[in-house]
């Protein structure tokens, strides 16, 4: 009994033993388990949400002390109460993506700077959705100007796309009349201001107004296709403004350039006024201005400032002045203004004669019935022919108007003269022309090589030109008179004016037959050409050009003037006159 009690009592504690080392292994493997996974899920795991990929890893010394700090909450949550431990579990990482800290990261509002929340859609994953645009967008932001006039319109263009929609539903018969009157109300706005500084006080109030009628009309059930319908005829109508603006914005465009400007218009009248009130200094020096053994220079125009410019710039460079004769060529409305102007201005010894040539009485045949100046042709190609039309350069062709074809009986003493552009700047001594011999040849003049002949056959048709010969400018060209007089160019002109007067271009396609083999190249460095267009000149070579010639519609007196060129320009002006002062001429 006693042997098989003692068997008995000895089997149980050993199946019992057995029993706590197999839950102690089980614990043991169980644990081995949660704590990798704990590693791999917690706070300081390396993964990530999916389908993005970390832009920064943890440092080894961070992971080090996030271990630390786990350690440490594990040791004082031996303390917590049953609550706090039945919530204690494995923590789950914010889905997030982790950026480096950089200048990127950091927005300004209200003038501080904070951090950009890395939950942000719009900003936190812009790199890694959009790629390098968002760092170009984030280098290149402008400012926008009148932004609630902008925000406005754009209330605007929704609530009118979803009124015709909800004045349909008779159940909506209030909301459809509050979007009605907030779209009245904003329209009435909107009629009366055009930047931020237009809108009156209480426009952040109608704003506002303006988005919660708009965000309970969008939580309405509307059939989609009233909406789209809608919008494609919003659309359709904005289109419309925006080429109706385009159209306008071209022919305004085209007013600054060929109006003159306010301001010029003033010294004109005033120039005018205080001619007839003190002319008794006028005193001609006619001997002079027939004298063929002096320097004769003439400029078409009907511009002031412009022509006196060109005198000024002339005169200051010259190292001698006294044999410079220039001839000022206007027109009725302008003469005695222009009078007025060079009899009260001297320009060092430089004597200066203005003509009307508008007046029968002192010319006879020799008279137009109005002025024409230098007429410029906008000529556009490509630059090669698999180029783009974008890529197409552009020039500015200028020259003689009808006008220069007068020179011969106006000056009938003169055997040699030199014409100059009113759009012209001078800045070397220009003596050296006179002796040019230009091997028989009617006219020195400046060649574009980048534009030949055979390049402008939209505009000269089939006549026989040489097709690879230089096309040439106005501005600056020396004239030889006599020849002009011995091979009759000017009646070889006004004949093929008659021939192709019903031809787009006409002007041209004469100037250029006429003088076909008549001209002599001067060299490139007497004329610097395409600062009336051309933003892209370099600044030394602007420095070193004996004529600037500001061809194109930007002419330096215009507001429309490329602002880098004006200075050459505008140097030239007497700042201390009164009448420039009164009128505003010297901005």
């Amino acid at each position: 009994m006693k042997g098989g009690s003692g068997g008995g009592g000895g089997v149980a504690p050993a199946k019992r033993r057995w029993r706590g080392l197999a839950i102690a292994v089980l614990f043991l493997v169980i644990l081995s388990m949660l704590v990798p996974l704990g590693f791999l899920l917690g706070p300081h795991s390396g993964f990530h949400s999916a389908g993005h990929m970390p832009l920064q890893r943890p440092s080894p010394s961070d992971v080090l002390k996030g271990f630390v700090n786990e350690a440490k909450n594990e040791t004082g949550s031996i303390n917590a109460t049953p609550k706090t431990q039945q919530k204690k579990g494995i923590p789950i990482p914010p889905q997030v993506v982790m950026q480096p800290f950089t200048s990127k990261n950091i927005s300004r509002i209200n003038g501080k700077a904070k951090m950009k929340s890395d939950v942000d859609e719009s900003e936190g994953f812009c790199d890694l959705k959009y790629g390098s645009y968002c760092i170009w967008r984030e280098e290149n932001r402008e400012e926008m100007h009148d932004s609630m006039v902008k925000k406005l319109k754009d209330q605007l263009f929704v609530a009118r796309a979803y009124f015709p929609s909800i004045v349909k539903i008779p159940a909506q018969s209030k909301l459809s009349g509050e979007l009605k009157q907030n779209i009245q109300e904003v329209e009435c706005v909107l009629s009366e201001s055009t930047t931020d500084a237009d809108l009156p006080p209480e426009i952040q109030k109608k704003s506002r107004r303006m988005e919660a009628v708009i965000a309970r009309a969008k939580s309405v059930s509307l059939d989609c296709n009233n909406i789209d319908k809608k919008l494609r005829q919003i659309f359709d109508l904005t289109e419309d403004e925006a080429n109706f603006h385009m159209k306008q914005s071209a022919f305004l465009y085209q007013l600054a350039v060929q109006t003159m400007p306010k301001s010029l218009h003033c010294l004109s009248m005033r120039l005018t006024v205080e001619y007839f009130r003190d002319h008794l200094f006028d005193k001609e020096l006619s001997e002079k201005y027939s004298d063929p053994t002096l320097q004769h220079y003439v400029i078409f125009s009907n511009n002031v400032i412009a022509s006196s410019v060109v005198i000024n710039s002339t005169v200051v460079h010259a190292i001698d002045t006294v044999n410079q004769v220039f001839h000022v060529l206007t027109d009725w409305q302008n003469y005695y203004a222009m009078k007025h102007w060079f009899l009260r201005n001297t320009f060092r010894d430089a004597v200066v004669q203005v003509l009307n040539i508008e007046d029968p009485d002192s010319y006879g045949k020799a008279t137009l019935s109005h002025l024409t100046l230098p007429v410029e042709f906008r000529v556009s190609f490509p630059s090669n022919d698999s180029a783009p039309a974008i890529n197409n350069r552009t020039q500015y062709v200028s020259i003689f108007s009808h006008s220069h074809y007068l020179l011969p009986e106006i000056f009938k003493n003169l055997e040699k003269v030199v014409v100059l552009d009113d759009d012209v700047v001078v800045q070397q001594d220009l003596s050296a022309l006179w002796s040019l011999n230009m091997g028989g040849k009617v006219t020195g003049a400046i060649e574009i090589c980048s534009v030949k002949m055979d390049q402008l056959r939209s505009y000269l048709g089939d006549h026989s030109f040489q097709k690879h010969s230089c096309s040439w400018m106005s501005g600056l060209n020396v004239i030889d008179l006599a020849r002009w007089r011995d091979l009759d160019i000017s009646e070889t002109y006004w004949k093929l004016v008659k021939e192709v007067s019903m031809k787009e271009g006409s002007a041209l396609l004469a100037t250029l037959l006429t003088f076909q083999d008549q001209i002599y190249a001067l060299d490139r460095v007497w004329v610097l050409s395409g600062l009336g267009h051309d933003y892209g000149l370099d600044i030394e070579g602007i420095k070193k050009a004996a004529v600037l010639h500001y061809n194109g519609n930007k002419k330096p007196w215009l507001d429309l003037g490329i602002p880098k060129y004006k200075e050459y320009w505008k140097k030239f002006l007497n700042h201390e006159d009164q009448y420039l002062s009164e009128c505003n001429v010297n901005r």
